[in-house]
């Protein structure tokens, strides 16, 4: 199945599902006409084909490359259910974007439950997130260096009983407070929101979130419940990303967004 996706923007206002494609999109959709974006050098190892760079690119584009608007910095990636392609989403989105912009990216695993950036990436996860929970060091001591010198990693961490303690706690805002001051840009990867809160608490402490669906699995009544707890929290719904998609979404449909 090929790996495409589409993203559908400003989720925070009525939305609606089209049934046949468990999609869940807004009743405001972005141009319909897009540029076709500058892909990063061929130097960044991504582990993707061209047609799925450029979905990414363009969802780059879309989320944080914006001009005239003030894009968000901080953002949490998190999918209704597990299995949707959340840290592979969050993970592709983070090498695009260090190659689009000069400025510094951290990606960081917030999904201490079942970490797993640090395989995408094929890095160690001895020390993390975490970690930095219980230290008194700054938590940019925990970010490794990834593919480009402006993409850094916080993994997980050692691993942890009391995960969603962490992550909602005080110190977890704190550190991503740390976080947002140090790097340009925080992609913050969590867990489902069909099994943990955490997206709800970081999502409000952040500048937004991003929710990943999967075509033709993710429900419509999961997607509405997810933007509910989100908005209910104050957490901005910045939209919907439609993973693993094997069919475009004609015009037609756009124009009634």
């Amino acid at each position: 199945m090929s790996r495409n996706f589409e993203l559908l923007q400003n989720a925070g206002k009525d939305q609606e599902v089209f049934e046949a494609q468990s999609v869940f999109v807004a009743n405001e959709a972005p141009e319909t006409v897009i540029e076709t974006p500058v892909l990063p050098e061929p130097s960044v190892p991504l582990n993707i084909g061209a047609k799925e760079l450029e979905e990414v690119s363009k969802l780059v584009q879309r989320l944080f490359l914006v001009p005239g608007s003030a894009s968000p910095r901080s953002v949490v990636f998190t999918g209704t259910e597990s299995g949707n392609g959340c840290t592979w989403m969050c993970a592709r989105t983070a090498e695009v974007l260090a190659g689009q912009v000069s400025g510094t990216v951290c990606v960081v695993d917030a999904n201490l439950r079942s970490p797993g950036m640090h395989e995408i990436f094929g890095v160690s996860n001895r020390q993390g997130l975490s970690d930095s929970l219980r230290s008194m060091e700054r938590v940019s001591a925990f970010a490794g260096q990834l593919s480009r010198p402006n993409l850094y990693l916080v993994s997980a961490g050692s691993a942890t009983d009391n995960w969603q303690a962490l992550v909602s706690s005080e110190r977890m805002r704190l550190r991503l407070a740390e976080l947002s001051s140090e790097f340009d840009y925080v992609l913050i990867d969590c867990a489902a929101m069909s099994v943990s809160t955490d997206a709800v608490v970081l999502g409000s402490a952040a500048d937004g979130v991003v929710l990943v669906l999967k075509a033709n699995t993710s429900r419509r009544e999961s997607a509405r419940k997810a933007v509910h707890e989100l908005q209910t929290a104050k957490a901005r719904v910045l939209g919907a990303v439609l993973n693993q998609r094997t069919f475009p979404i004609p015009e037609a449909i756009y124009k009634k967004l």
